[in-house]
């Protein structure tokens, strides 16, 4: 009918008073950083935080273990240059660097570097001094610089392999011989060991941020479909009674004068239906209450058919219900949807149909719980002031159980609205697929 277009449903925000369920509110929920203590957040990923922390602590402790490794190497390597001012500075200045390991690692991995050529080059004594490289190494890699560190790396080894084979004739320690090759070998399998437990922590890095990115991505899902959900149930529980509001209204006011008690009547029939609609609402909202709380009344279902049916007659409208092998226990979810998908259909016929008759057929088969509901028409083409998501709603209903709704206009003139709910679901046993038939609409 013409009064009935579907248009795309909207998303409903939440009530104002409350900025959306708790579980919802603000978005997924922050929390401190809970990864390994080497492995600190990006920039901007920490709460309250305008980036990475500093890594003092670590930073302390590394440069005091350098320094004692180091007085200790330089005891058992007498014949190097032994430790003095300019030695102690680059050590401690390699170090110190690593506080910014977080903020700038292509600068950190490329001054640790530096600092530990020139300590070779000045002929000091190896020892924990290369834990700087491996470290700037390690962060740049893991903050995605990896040719950085490469390029770092293989410097090192280059110049090492220069000085110990070329230069140190020229430089100090005096007389200096020849490095053996096992030695160069021993230094390039422990920057390849470097580089791959960098390369390692990197794709774990990786890893965690696709799931953290992924469990954000299924957070705002389920909140977007929990606001529909509540839209959509808002919908089907006032729209059914503000139309029956709405046409007692128009008698109450038409019989005012000539007719005093039809208009109470009507008025009491407004009362009885404005408490209903209350009494859902409620029901519906008591779902933003804090996570624990149980809704203190029963979903509505297909036992109180007989409800809807008063209200209907209240507003003027006759339904003849032909409920077939009512026994059947149907579950909680698909009770529910099958009373809203009734509950839509006749509302649709209060405000949209000529005709002040309407069916009402349930009927379970082997594999399905089918409704329908019939009304002879013809549409009065006029805005009955709905939103126009009553069917949009149904189908979502219907599709969430792996059912289909068929709505459109009889050969007749009247109009029908059919849903066909899965039994196995309907039972509460899942398995079937959703899927959706298009067909005309109203």
């Amino acid at each position: 009918m013409a009064g009935m277009e579907e248009q795309r449903p909207r998303r409903c925000g939440g009530p104002p008073w409350t900025g959306g369920p708790p579980w919802t509110r603000g978005g997924p929920p922050r929390s401190r950083w809970h990864g390994p203590p080497w492995w600190k957040p990006r920039d901007g990923e920490e709460e309250g935080a305008g980036g990475p922390r500093t890594p003092w602590r670590s930073t302390l402790f590394l440069t005091v273990f350098v320094l004692v490794g180091s007085t200790f190497a330089a005891q058992e390597q007498p014949e190097r240059e032994q430790l003095d001012t300019l030695a102690r500075a680059l050590l401690v200045g390699g170090t110190l660097l690593l506080l910014w390991r977080q903020r700038y690692p292509v600068l950190v991995v490329g001054g640790t570097a530096a600092s530990v050529l020139v300590y070779l080059g000045a002929g000091y004594p190896y020892g924990p001094v290369f834990l700087t490289v491996a470290l700037a190494c390690f962060s740049a890699v893991v903050a995605g610089h990896r040719r950085a560190a490469w390029i770092a790396l293989g410097t090192l080894w280059m110049v090492h392999l220069l000085v110990g084979h070329w230069l140190h004739r020229w430089l100090p320690p005096a007389g200096d011989t020849v490095a053996p090759w096992g030695e160069e070998l021993a230094v390039a399998a422990w920057m390849a060991a470097v580089l791959a437990v960098s390369e390692l922590a990197r794709v774990r890095r990786e890893q965690w941020d696709r799931d953290q990115a992924e469990r954000r991505r299924a957070a705002g899902r389920r909140a977007d479909e929990e606001r529909l959900r509540i839209a959509r149930e808002l919908h089907d529980v006032l729209a059914h009674s503000i139309s029956v509001i709405n046409v007692q209204a128009g008698v109450g006011l038409a019989l005012l004068d000539s007719d005093p008690e039809q208009a109470r009547t009507a008025l009491t029939t407004i009362k009885a239906a404005s408490k209903e609609a209350l009494g859902e609402v409620r029901q519906v909202l008591g779902t933003l209450r804090a996570p624990g709380d149980a809704p203190r009344a029963p979903a509505p279902g297909l036992d109180r058919l007989p409800e809807l049916v008063e209200q209907a007659a209240s507003a003027g409208l006759t339904v003849d219900v032909e409920d077939r092998d009512g026994s059947v226990h149907l579950s909680p979810g698909a009770d529910l949807a099958a009373f809203r998908i009734v509950q839509e259909a006749l509302t649709n016929v209060v405000r949209h149909s000529g005709s002040r008759h309407a069916r009402v057929r349930v009927e379970r088969t082997d594999d399905a719980l089918r409704l329908r509901v019939d009304d002879d028409g013809p549409a009065t083409g006029g805005d009955a002031g709905g939103s126009g998501n009553g069917l949009a709603g149904m189908r979502e209903r219907a599709a969430a159980l792996g059912g289909t709704i068929e709505a459109g206009p009889r050969d007749d003139g009247g109009f029908r609205v059919l849903a066909v709910l899965p039994l196995e679901n309907a039972l509460g046993v899942p398995g079937a697929s959703a899927s959706r038939t298009p067909k005309e609409e109203r």
